[in-house]
């Protein structure tokens, strides 16, 4: 039996990861789990699987945690230390990052030190840390499995594929709430209409992302890392009914595809298993009710943090710490209500427009670049 630790365990992929859990309790049990503040349902997590070590965001959460539970003794940490212990655990064999933004970074690098399984859904450790997340896993022998729905994709398609014979690796994307509103209608789009995804159930942040297109800028950075991938070999394809997760054109013009139900529990448990596949939690995928596959090429224009990813692709690695602050910045001010939906590109655009860029190498460089990209948001968001 296999020991995980779950960080991020309160949110969309953590709570999807611990039911995947419950569908396969003979083969996990949980060793740890790390949250945020919702203590709440972190006390309810740890009564049903008494994890030896729970950590949460700080000592006030703590003491309202410890408040609450009521379940065996047990350890409890907090800050990113606190995460940080839960991810090298001697007790686990598997570190599930799911803890949404930059503050997963420490943790997830702490695991990919610890040579630990790392079943990554973290995007921003390989989006600002790609380099040195892959240095210190082939230090320490820690495999790097993805989570999200693409990157598995992509991950299963490569199976024992020569690298080499692989000429295109395509993400594929919903399109999001705003796939086929007009472009004129954007800039009065309202918080609500924002969250309101088609297909999938996803924290507020990463729906956002969706529907600006930029969580799938994102996914293209994560893919140069995971897969050792020139920015020429990637691509996005809009696909509506989110089926194909992801697809791999081989060099003699055949293209591998991977198909599954839209449910975040396929991918992870194909995290934690792998090599090997197990009975899936849910209905498997009937394409005889799916019928219709669309793909479009994405409107560009309409979506230009595409375009600003790529163009973090093409420079030093400071420019993807300062685009993934920015975002960040800009979708907690929509999400706040002191800008437009349209002014998230514009804010991303503007910070990157005056970054310098350089490469780093180090979590205190990064740490510092998100700093100050974080200010230069600030100044243009009123």
């Amino acid at each position: 039996m296999k020991a995980l630790t779950v960080l991020g365990s309160t949110g969309s992929i953590g709570r999807s990861t611990l039911a995947v859990v419950d569908h396969l309790s003979h083969r996990f049990r949980v060793a740890a789990l790390a949250a945020g503040s919702n203590v709440g349902l972190l006390a309810e997590q740890a009564e049903k699987y008494l994890p030896s070590l729970v950590a949460v965001r700080d000592p006030s959460a703590a003491q309202e945690f410890l408040r609450l539970y009521r379940g065996p003794a047990l350890r409890v940490a907090w800050g990113p230390e606190g995460a940080a212990e839960a991810a090298v655990l001697d007790d686990t064999d598997i570190v599930v990052s799911a803890t949404s933004g930059l503050s997963g970074l420490p943790a997830t690098l702490a695991a990919a030190r610890s040579g630990k399984r790392l079943a990554l859904a973290n995007k921003e450790s390989l989006v600002v840390a790609g380099r040195l997340l892959l240095e210190l896993a082939g230090r320490s022998g820690a495999e790097i499995v993805p989570v999200d729905s693409e990157h598995s994709g992509v991950f299963q398609c490569l199976a024992g594929v020569n690298r080499e014979d692989v000429r295109k690796i395509t993400l594929t994307a919903s399109g999001g709430p705003f796939l086929r509103t007009p472009i004129e209608e954007l800039p009065g789009k309202t918080v609500k209409e924002a969250l309101a995804h088609p297909r999938w159930s996803m924290g507020r942040k990463v729906t956002i992302d969706s529907a600006t297109m930029m969580n799938k800028g994102l996914e293209l950075i994560e893919a140069r890392w995971l897969f050792d991938a020139r920015p020429a070999e990637l691509d996005v394809l809009v696909h509506p009914q989110s089926v194909v997760h992801a697809l791999v054109e081989m060099k003699d013009g055949s293209i591998l595809a991977q198909l599954s139900p839209t449910d975040m529990r396929f991918p992870i448990q194909y995290a934690l298993t792998h090599p090997r596949r197990e009975t899936p939690p849910l209905p498997v995928l009937d394409l005889t009710a799916v019928q219709n596959l669309e793909f479009y090429a994405p409107d560009r224009k309409k979506f230009p943090l595409l375009d600003q990813a790529r163009r973090a692709l093409e420079e030093p690695s400071s420019f993807s710490v300062a685009l993934n602050a920015a975002n960040e910045e800009a979708v907690a001010a929509f999400l706040g209500g002191r800008v437009g939906f349209t002014d998230i590109p514009r804010i991303v655009m503007g910070v990157l427009d005056s970054h310098r860029g350089r490469e780093v190498d180090s979590l205190d460089d990064i740490l510092d670049l998100d700093s100050a990209a974080r200010r230069a948001a600030a100044h243009l968001i009123p």
